[in-house]
């Protein structure tokens, strides 16, 4: 049997608080955000972010273990018609799945004192889907912390939990932090700074031949349109540029620090580097 929708109106106050979470500024009141669709959801579940979550009443069926882990999990669970989903949702076309969640955000300091071998500094990134893409990288190079500096996007916007594609939930993220307090603090816990700009004076190659690259590192990665400035810069061990070696013009933000963490990544798992392993 088909259940009921419970909320069948968008001026219920539950759907109005949720649909005001789209804006940055109630975000940081309540200290929750969205996240849509079945992977966000799963994941917002299994670590202990989701707060509540609406549901179609196909979708409920569909995903219906979802919907059981999310009740497990200890979320209010709501059973809606499709146009209140629509109400809420930031997509063209929602998936019938929509989560209430804590913010996640991890301080600086717990960060620096887990004495990190891999970071992703985001510095002036101002693009919201880059800014969840960089981060689902660094979640699949093994990366321990991505850093947000305070003039970077707000990692809660609705695209930048689309783009994690549940890699948000998976790893710490410091937000706010002033870029030159953050490489103070990850140069004082043992963390060689990179930063990542296409007048680099070194290529990533390079590194990788002389193997510098096994080193704990901390990537710092620049606005989409103007890269890094000269003051940042300065606050680097290296510069360092990822080489094109065909006729692209340039890489974009998401491509080039893929390249980058996955090259920390090998070289720090490689023999003497920081992550090698010891034979048994």
């Amino acid at each position: 049997m088909v259940a009921t929708p419970e909320l069948i109106s968008s001026k219920s106050p539950r759907v109005s608080a949720a649909r005001r979470l789209a804006k940055r500024n109630f975000r940081g009141k309540e200290r929750q955000f969205l996240a849509e669709g079945p992977q966000a959801v799963r994941e917002a579940a299994a670590h202990g972010g989701l707060v509540e979550l609406f549901a179609t009443v196909d979708a409920a069926e569909r995903y219906a273990d979802i919907v059981g882990e999310a009740r497990d999990a200890g979320a209010r669970v709501h059973l809606a018609e499709e146009g209140v989903i629509a109400d809420i949702s930031t997509t063209v076309t929602p998936q019938g799945l929509v989560g209430v969640c804590r913010f996640l955000d991890t301080p600086f300091t717990e960060i620096l004192a887990a004495r990190p071998k891999l970071v992703a500094v985001l510095a002036n990134v101002r693009d919201p889907g880059n800014a969840g893409t960089v981060l689902r990288c660094a979640d699949a190079a093994g990366a321990e912390a991505v850093v947000l500096t305070d003039a970077s996007v707000d990692v809660y916007n609705p695209k930048a939990v689309r783009a994690s594609v549940g890699s948000l939930f998976h790893l710490p993220v410091a937000v706010g932090v002033p870029v030159e307090e953050a490489v103070a603090g990850l140069k004082e816990a043992g963390v060689r700074i990179v930063a990542a700009d296409g007048a680099g004076e070194d290529d990533l190659d390079g590194e990788l031949d002389r193997g510098s690259m096994g080193a704990a590192t901390a990537w710092v990665f620049g606005n989409e349109a103007w890269g890094l400035p000269e003051e940042t810069r300065a606050l680097a061990d290296a510069v360092v540029r990822v080489p094109i070696h065909g006729k692209a013009e340039s890489l974009n933000l998401a491509t080039a620090a893929a390249v980058c963490l996955y090259a920390s990544a090998r070289a720090q798992r490689a023999p003497g580097g920081c992550r090698s392993v010891t034979p048994s």
